[in-house]
């Protein structure tokens, strides 16, 4: 049995390659060789670039297979180079395209949480150029599996976690702890909760797609730890784990703009998983605070070089001076508005508790 995986260099590649190989396959990924990773001697290393189709066609040739799965490129150029060439296909693409997930497409009040897989999606290319291209290159997969080019299985994947992160946020954290810093701006109270996935539970999840063809088959999946943290209670975690501490000062999303990069803005971004782990049965095999330990222990010996490429991923200047002088004047401001509020507002139970027995009125 072959299988082309497309990519396999990134968070989850390799714990996918691992899980083939266990089950018998011959695998071959197809990649830039950008980011080169340690992967056993049987595994073919096709070096081509996936987000061009006619690149894509010509690096595969005649050559077919009896599984592909489309971890990177472009979605809709992977799927129509794959037309012809294996009867299986898995997807992935982002959780990001569900209308109302990027701003300013609708009042967040209208967003349901947690958003299931038929929820709306984002389909207004003026609104969203980016999310829109997600939603056409999904729809485009899904097409080619009903015209029966292929069998498709998507998985809309959650913000990932774990070693061989390009993006890794929660580098702005821990760079913070390495640096000392003292003071830590959480805003909106560290409140917004958001989908996130550890990279070797979401391999899992698509390793179930592999063994129930059957269930899976033109399926669209949201995947996820089960397991959801607030903002501050995800540094908090990570805090633990350094044993470290900081100083939160908590302030509104709107202040403190050069700081929102490592937050996780300022509404609650959750996917339903209910379809997933009722259809394939997935759960964790990683729990988060252990993900979350060989995240950071990877990054501590990987440690990003200052202002280099996974910074720049990432777009966090770690320009400390502004973040003091925003926390000065904020500290201020809020001092001067404390003293025009001098009550202190105590609780109110609405139901009465009387002290003796009284004599109900006639």
């Amino acid at each position: 049995m072959k299988v082309l995986v497309i990519g396999g260099t990134g968070p989850t590649g390799p714990y996918i390659i691992d899980g083939l190989l266990k089950r018998g396959y011959n695998v071959s990924i197809l990649h830039r060789g950008t980011h080169e990773v340690t992967l056993p001697p049987e595994v073919e290393h096709i070096h081509s670039d996936p987000h061009f189709e006619e690149i894509l066609k010509s690096a595969l040739g005649d050559r077919k297979f009896d599984l592909a799965i489309g971890l990177y490129g472009r979605l809709r150029f992977v799927a129509n180079a794959l037309k012809g060439r294996v009867p299986r296909l898995i997807t992935v693409g982002a959780g990001g395209l569900y209308l109302g997930w990027r701003p300013p497409e609708i009042p967040p009040e209208d967003l349901v949480i947690p958003t299931p897989e038929d929820a709306p999606l984002q389909t207004n290319p003026e609104a969203n150029l980016f999310t829109y291209r997600m939603t056409e290159a999904e729809n485009e997969v899904m097409t080619a599996h009903r015209q029966g080019h292929y069998s498709v299985t998507h998985f809309r994947y959650p913000m990932i976690y774990g070693p061989r992160q390009l993006a890794p946020y929660e580098w702005c954290i821990l760079r913070r702890i390495l640096d000392k810093r003292k003071r830590l701006i959480i805003l909106d109270g560290g409140l917004a909760m958001r989908s996130q996935g550890y990279a070797e539970n979401m391999a899992h999840g698509m390793m179930l797609a592999v063994d129930k063809p059957k269930e899976s088959a033109g399926q669209i999946y949201n995947i996820r730890d089960e397991r959801l943290f607030t903002f501050r209670g995800w540094v908090s975690l990570i805090c633990k784990i350094m044993d470290y501490k900081f100083e939160f000062i908590e302030m509104p999303y709107s202040f403190a703009r050069p700081v929102r990069i490592y937050h996780w803005g300022h509404k609650h971004l959750i996917s339903d998983i209910t379809k997933v782990k009722a259809q394939l049965g997935y759960c964790d095999i990683v729990p988060t605070e252990k993900g979350l330990e060989l995240t950071l222990k990877w990054l501590m010996e990987n440690r990003p070089t200052s202002g280099g490429e996974v910074e720049q991923q990432i777009r966090d200047t770690f320009d400390y001076t502004l973040e003091d002088k925003i926390i000065d004047e904020f500290m201020v401001a809020w001092q001067r508005i404390r003293k025009l509020q001098p009550l202190q507002l105590g609780f109110q139970h609405p139901y009465a508790h009387p002290d003796k027995p009284e004599t109900p009125p006639n």
